[in-house]
């Protein structure tokens, strides 16, 4: 190996694609500025008309334990609608599950751990279900699910007769519990919250001191140091700011437990996704189905186990909003399947599939989140919150719609948009075979006639050197 397979390439001076590599690397574009500002505007907006009531403790607090089953929900709704599909029963699925694991306790006499896996085995039994009917069957995502709102909606007034079912203390911990304090510690924050925000700090310290030493390793480019400092710093500040934040509340809260579980599903989801062969035949099959069938992926299985683990996650959803509730009710899971829905293409989903990642999601839900909350904090009645966001969700769709029409950058498209090195796809070239046999015909034969002196064909060798020996 000589030196030059190691040398790594470090840009110098200052250009205008450092930061927009700052946040993401080079799948961050200035699209995700786009949707990352609003969401910042939209929180200092009523963090000022609000007097400082929206990035209070106690606020922040109540938006992560309200809205955390939303963002669960997005994150299994955006693999849906990735592969080109909708589901409109995640909320009936919520709460047909909630009532059955609170009966299970209240009646059945199941410990709260038990009727947890009794949920979580229900919501994929759910799942797998519908995607027969998706996958198998042949029938669209959209009948198949708002079959399954209808059925399960009335599971779930059947099951419950249409009356509340309280759940224990200890279940109801997922919901509305918190990070426990640490006594004998003289500081006026919840501890165990530090902790986890110094930790998350770490890590990203060391994931982005890893990064740097793998393109070094590989030779590849890498950005001027600068950016990787000013990233790690920001990053770090506004993760320790949180954490702060959320430690500060009034004795007895912390960061939630649910917001604990979000945090969990989030990290798993974007690995599964981004990192493993199943999610890149996610976006194989969304982005183009025929080429991925061609190119040897099984797409009625990957139809059949996201619509499964959309079903499974509404599942989690609806424990946790139980567990927060303190009960089971038959309006449980009303208008969940339109939030989740909304917060992933405000997230950067494209509606015809194959565009779409688990972080845009949760900015997208986040950002309807601190919509609804500060209209709330300002005294808005509902019905002018439910106006706003629904002009919100249609005006953020189509800007991104027209910009594309006219051939301008996608606000919200380009957010998500994969960059994958050529052939990381399943080990194989990720082109795809039909777009490769329509935009590359092959060249038609060579017309006879003299060739050219700088055709490849080698020169006919000497007659005397293919002679046998002897002739004249």
């Amino acid at each position: 190996m000589t030196s030059t397979d190691t040398k790594t390439t470090e840009k110098h001076g200052f250009r205008f694609s450092d930061i927009r590599g700052m946040f993401g690397g080079g799948q961050s574009t200035l699209r995700q500025f786009g949707i990352l500002g609003s969401l910042i505007a939209i929180i200092l907006i009523f963090q000022i008309f609000s007097d400082g009531l929206t990035l209070s403790p106690g606020n922040v607090i109540n938006v992560m334990q309200q809205y955390s089953y939303i963002l669960i929900l997005a994150i299994g709704m955006v693999m849906v609608i990735i592969m080109g599909h909708i589901d409109l029963s995640v909320g009936s699925v919520a709460a047909f599950v909630g009532i059955v694991v609170a009966k299970s306790m209240a009646e059945w006499n199941f410990p709260w751990w038990a009727a947890i896996i009794l949920g979580i085995g229900l919501g994929a039994l759910v799942g797998a279900w519908q995607g027969l009917w998706v996958a198998y069957v042949g029938v669209p995502a959209f009948i198949v699910t708002l079959a399954g709102m209808l059925f399960f909606r009335g599971a779930n007034q059947w099951i419950g007769d249409s009356i509340s079912v309280p759940v224990p203390k200890e279940f109801v911990t997922i919901g509305a519990g918190y990070l426990p304090e640490i006594a004998g510690i003289p500081i006026p924050y919840n501890v165990p919250t530090l902790i986890l925000g110094v930790l998350a700090a770490a890590w990203l310290v060391f994931f982005e001191w890893r990064t740097r030493r793998q393109q070094k390793k590989m030779g590849s480019e890498r950005a001027p140091l600068w950016v990787s400092v000013v990233k790690v710093v920001l990053l770090c500040a506004v993760i320790l700011g949180a954490a702060l934040l959320f430690g500060s509340g009034r004795p007895g809260t912390s960061f939630p437990v649910s917001g604990i579980i979000l945090l969990a599903l989030v990290i798993l989801y974007s690995f599964v996704t981004n990192h493993t062969v199943f999610g890149r035949h996610i976006y194989a099959v969304g982005g183009n189905r025929q080429a991925a069938k061609l190119s040897g992926v099984k797409d009625r299985r990957v139809d059949f186990f996201v619509m499964m683990n959309m079903s499974v996650l509404a599942a989690v959803a609806g424990m946790i909003f139980v567990a927060r509730s303190q009960a089971s009710g038959p309006q449980d899971g009303n208008g969940w399947e339109l939030d989740a829905i909304a917060a992933v293409f405000i997230g950067g989903a494209a509606v015809s599939g194959g565009i779409g990642t688990v972080i845009g999601s949760i900015i997208g839900g986040l950002v309807m989140a601190f919509l609804n909350n500060g209209m709330q904090l300002l005294s808005f009645g509902a019905d002018t919150v439910q106006m706003v966001k629904g002009a919100v969700l249609l005006v953020a769709v189509g800007i991104d719609a027209y910009n594309k029409q006219q051939g301008r950058p996608s606000v919200l498209g380009f957010l998500t948009k994969r960059r994958n090195p050529p052939g990381e796809f399943a080990g194989i070239d990720t082109t795809p075979i039909g777009a490769r046999a329509m935009e590359a015909p092959p060249a038609a034969p060579p017309a006879p006639g003299p060739r050219s002196s700088s055709s490849q064909t080698p020169p006919a060798a000497d007659d005397s050197a293919t002679k046998e020996p002897g002739s004249r």
